[in-house]
């Protein structure tokens, strides 16, 4: 009898300790718009994840959902995260933005991170690269390497992140060629390798010999190559299996500090909502490999140009610029403050066609 009960004693123990152990355990989730084995955005965010769970072992547990439609389908997903008991979940696309908002305010004990969005609560914090950094970078390498005097650029929505990026490209590449042209196609998505060699392709047949993306697939990457003498930029991540040419360079979005950081936080109960938006200084947008296909002088302006707007004494966004319209931007000397690039809805002098709706 007595050993029975100490058996029964033991048994409980060990479920009361399990169950401990359970709770203690901090489980992180991510919502993912393309596939983790897309080569750019969503890999990237993988990859933070995955250093998530190397930096704390098991005293974290992770789960994920790739390709997510953003809109409805989204907060359902989110929804059952929360349920399955996750306690800090990231979102990882724009189009999240409502849905996150929607779901946290059902789960106020659930911590919540949206990328690239601007709408918080108090259980919901906001995060985002100064990706326009990097597009400055590529800008000059793209105005200084076109023979053609035609870049092309594949936007996936006209939204504020995107509009920046294309007008931090324009602006630089136009100071590096004054004779460059920006022709634009916009794709109306972040990640579908059909559509996105389609309008690489598109922007060959009209001239472009450099190809600069806001889409997440490595395809392309491929059209260039098919093509022949066309570079490209690798984009979220390095891309670097098209290296040396036509990748010569890339932005690659290094979330894992922030992810270790914000997960940390929920550890030791030090989580507030915030808003994040880091760059090439902070390491959050880093620049891949120049390759030798770009000129050693070329390389050595591009390092230079990176290195000024890390120390901050070089702001992507001086003035004078003049909008679209022919209206005044930023005078001479001046800089963008963060509120008028978070709402950028225009494009600045000198790029043709129109912004859809």
């Amino acid at each position: 009898m007595k050993l029975t009960t100490l058996m029964a004693s033991a048994a409980l123990a060990a479920s009361l300790a399990s169950g401990a152990m359970a709770q203690d355990k901090t489980k992180v989730g991510f919502v993912f718009v393309g596939p983790v084995g897309d080569g750019g955005w969503t890999y990237e965010h993988n990859e933070g994840r995955l250093a998530l769970e190397e930096e704390f072992g098991d005293a974290v547990e992770t789960v994920f959902v790739e390709s997510v439609a953003e809109g409805p389908d989204s907060e359902r997903v989110m929804t059952q995260m929360a349920l399955n008991g996750a306690d800090l979940i990231f979102t990882t696309s724009f189009g999240y933005m409502d849905p996150t908002i929607n779901v946290a305010a059902k789960f106020p004990d659930v911590k919540f991170e949206h990328a690239t969005g601007y709408k918080r609560a108090d259980n919901v914090s906001t995060y985002s690269a100064r990706f326009y950094e990097g597009r400055a970078i590529q800008g000059h390498i793209a105005g200084k390497m076109t023979e053609s005097n035609i870049i092309g650029y594949i936007g996936s929505f006209p939204i504020p992140e995107v509009i920046r990026g294309i007008n931090s490209a324009y602006i630089h590449a136009k100071k590096a060629n004054p004779d460059v042209e920006f022709k634009i196609v916009w794709a109306y998505t972040w990640f579908d390798p059909a559509k996105e060699a389609d309008a690489a392709k598109v922007l060959i047949e009209q001239g472009a010999d450099v190809v600069l993306q806001h889409t997440d697939s490595t395809a392309p990457q491929a059209a260039a190559q098919e093509a022949g003498n066309v570079i490209t930029f690798g984009q979220a991540s390095d891309m670097a299996q098209y290296a040396p040419s036509p990748r010569v360079s890339s932005i690659i979005d290094n979330w894992a500090p922030y992810y270790i950081q914000r997960t940390k936080a929920v550890m030791d109960g030090t989580w507030e909502s915030m808003d994040t938006w880091a760059g090439i200084g902070e390491g959050m947008v880093g620049i891949g490999e120049i390759t030798d296909a770009v000129p050693a002088d070329v390389k050595e302006e591009a390092l230079a140009l990176k290195e000024s707007i890390a120390d901050g004494s070089y702001h992507p966004f001086t003035g004078p610029l003049k909008k679209q319209d022919g209206s005044d931007f930023l005078a001479e000397g001046e800089t963008a403050d963060d509120g008028t690039l978070a709402s950028m809805n225009f494009y600045v002098e000198g790029i043709t066609g129109s912004i859809p709706d």
